[in-house]
């Protein structure tokens, strides 16, 4: 069975730059329409199920949330689908806007 891990800011950052990577950003949709990491597509309950079934498991996934406490328990479950590489962002989208502010962007 798969697991997640912690990923940091920084190094989430920087696989962006280094891989192919998918970031799924779990925050409510009004607050991601405001602003979001420039890779990052919305994902809530009712696309969950076609998420799973349409993306590539083998490309390591990045889960991001508020503060990157929910997104342990999102990246724990999109383990247990199946993907691969699951990493829950620490500290959340607001660790990362705070720190790349040029990577965000609004919907």
């Amino acid at each position: 069975m798969s697991q997640y891990a912690r990923l940091s800011t920084d190094d989430a950052h920087q696989m962006l730059i280094d891989r192919e990577v998918n970031v799924v950003d779990i925050r409510d949709e009004d607050s991601y329409k405001l602003a979001h990491i420039t890779e990052a597509d919305h994902l809530d309950n009712s696309g969950l199920q076609a998420f799973v079934d349409a993306t590539d498991h083998s490309i390591p996934l990045i889960v991001c949330c508020y503060h990157g406490n929910m997104s342990q328990s999102a990246g724990a479950y999109l383990a247990e689908k199946g993907f691969a590489e699951v990493y829950s962002l620490d500290g959340g989208f607001a660790e990362w806007q705070a720190r790349f502010p040029d990577d965000c962007e609004p919907d």
